[in-house]
């Protein structure tokens, strides 16, 4: 199978620390919640995490970042060694490194410490910028970009996440994800806009002024608002879920840019990208994240049995998609994109032909099975392909135990017999939509009416 992408992420890396415990009582002394035998567990932190959710999604991904040897330093280094290569710059300070202290799941405060900046570019990142076929930048204004901005402006990066303290990306860059509620998006008493209309208008605006092919405005639970210049596209999100804020910006960029560095297009890639940022927040969000330190890279293969297993261990998420596939078309491609971006791998389920042949009549399947499992292995965003003989997936979903199943918007949830079957594991089937007009049936019908 032809694996994802490589990746080269360019950022201010942080190193997040969380003291999580118990929180069942107010201290004596003043209405704050007392947080009992509480743990400390450190994880990669902004363009960080964002470079580790990439290689999370099986991507060869390289991070640039100013990183020095100072204790936060070394425990980032250290965290990411299993997942991403580091090309550190030379860093004055010490590495930013932010504590988290929530109680009962809600944050209660934030510590931060660390004033590092990266204090030039090395020959090895300047290279490495010129000679990646996908970039990334994730600028959190603390000097990474900045000092290699002349050889991201000779070569546009493919997405530029930015900051509000960042500068602005690199003109002709092909996607740009502000949030909404970033100083970029807010009027001059840094009240952010909640109003559709005007961040409509300021994505224009910003197209315009960062010379960028697109700008995708993520405006949280609502979804992200792509805009070409005008007439923007409102992509929703598929559902709304209040936990973890930590993260999804940073799995939205991720996706993204993974996606676009595959050959998808802009439009694609952010509908993607809200889909994989919505369910990494329903998932728990980066609280959720399996200690990188705990979980060994992803193994080559295609044992889809092997394949969920090494998933299953890593305390990731395992999505199942399935149908025919004997005519593959745009929308199923669209649909297994998606799919991917709800989880850490993704098996598809193929009907043999023996099973087409009777849920689709004479003439089907159009191709042997062994054409679509062949073009499926191929696919950048499948992990893994199993074949089954009868009419449904059940038996094979049983063995399977995906985390999250997912069928074409053709189906309706009571047309789904798998979706009782995944509440024994406590799996979710949902349903996600195709390209609208996009169906093998009818692409078969088009194909045999006469040429007039």
């Amino acid at each position: 199978m032809t694996g994802p992408a490589p990746l080269l992420a360019v950022g201010d890396a942080l190193l997040d620390r969380v003291l999580a415990g118990r929180a069942e009582r107010l201290a004596p002394d003043a209405p704050v919640p007392v947080v009992d035998d509480h743990g400390d567990r450190t994880r990669p932190g902004g363009p960080a995490l964002t470079a580790y959710l990439a290689a999370r999604d099986g991507r060869d991904v390289t991070l640039v970042a100013g990183v020095g040897d100072d204790p936060a330093g070394r425990e980032l280094k250290r965290l990411l060694d299993p997942w991403v290569r580091l090309l550190p710059l030379p860093l004055s300070g010490d590495l930013p490194e932010q504590t988290r202290v929530p109680a009962a799941d809600r944050p209660v405060a934030r510590l931060d410490r660390g004033d590092g900046r990266a204090r030039s570019a090395t020959e090895a990142a300047r290279a490495s910028v010129r000679d990646a076929p996908a970039v990334l930048v994730s600028d959190h204004g603390r000097g990474t970009a900045d000092r290699l901005r002349d050889v991201l402006a000779a070569r546009p990066p493919l997405a530029w996440d930015p900051h509000p303290r960042g500068g602005p990306p690199a003109p002709g860059t092909r996607l740009v994800t502000p949030a909404e509620k970033a100083r970029a998006l807010a009027p001059a008493d840094g009240t952010p806009r909640r109003d559709l209309a005007a961040a409509a208008r300021d994505a224009a605006a910003l197209v315009r002024q960062w010379q960028a092919a697109a700008v995708a405005v993520t405006l949280d639970a609502r979804g992200a608002l792509l805009s070409y210049g005008e007439h923007p596209l409102l992509v929703p999100a598929a559902a709304v879920y209040h936990g973890d804020s930590c993260g999804p910006g940073d799995r939205f960029a991720a996706t993204a840019a993974g996606l676009l560095a595959d050959g998808a297009l802009v439009g694609e890639a952010v509908e993607a990208a809200v889909a994989a940022a919505t369910g990494f927040v329903g998932a728990g969000g980066a609280g959720a994240l399996p200690r990188p330190d705990a979980a060994p890279p992803p193994a080559d293969g295609d044992d889809p049995f092997a394949v969920a297993e090494r998933v299953r261990t890593a305390h990731g998420t395992v999505v199942a998609a399935g149908g025919c596939f004997d005519l593959l078309h745009a929308g199923h491609v669209g649909l297994l994109r998606t799919a991917r971006g709800l989880g850490d791998c993704l098996v598809v389920c193929v009907n043999s032909d023996a099973s087409v042949r009777r849920r689709k009549g004479a003439g089907r399947p159009v191709s042997p099975l062994t054409d679509p499992v062949r073009v499926l292995r191929g696919l950048a965003c499948v992990d893994a392909v199993a074949v089954f003989d009868e009419d449904t997936p059940e038996r094979l979903l049983a063995d399977l135990r995906p985390d999250v199943r997912v069928k074409g918007g053709d189906y309706a949830a009571t047309d789904l017999p798998e979706a009782r079957l995944m509440e024994e594991w406590r799996g979710q089937a949902v349903l996600l939509p195709y390209l609208d007009g996009r169906s093998s049936t009818a692409m078969l019908e088009r194909a045999a009416e006469p040429t007039r």
